[in-house]
């Protein structure tokens, strides 16, 4: 199932992924530090979201009190309800 989220507090406008299972089998940053996030979302595709959120909920970005990995986690969170809904 795609899904889209909007982050709060970090650099990019829109997270775009999509989940099949537990896996994260598609993720899209629409702005933010182009390379850095490119590289997150070859890294993140065909991980478990389980693993996903172990492994990056609450990292922060300098003074900031979330970043785009903790704001992913979010989303994911999101998505996962909704798909609990249905």
């Amino acid at each position: 199932m795609k899904f889209s989220y909007v982050p709060r507090g970090v650099c990019p406008m829109r997270i775009s992924f999509e989940i099949e299972g537990d896996v994260l089998k598609d993720l899209e940053f629409e702005g933010g530090c182009n390379g850095n996030l490119k590289a997150l979302s070859i890294l993140l595709k065909g991980q478990p979201v389980s693993y996903i959120k172990e492994k990056l909920e609450g990292i922060r970005c300098g003074s900031k009190s979330t970043s785009c990995s903790d704001q992913l986690v979010k989303g994911i969170d999101a998505a996962l309800e909704k798909m609990a809904e249905n």
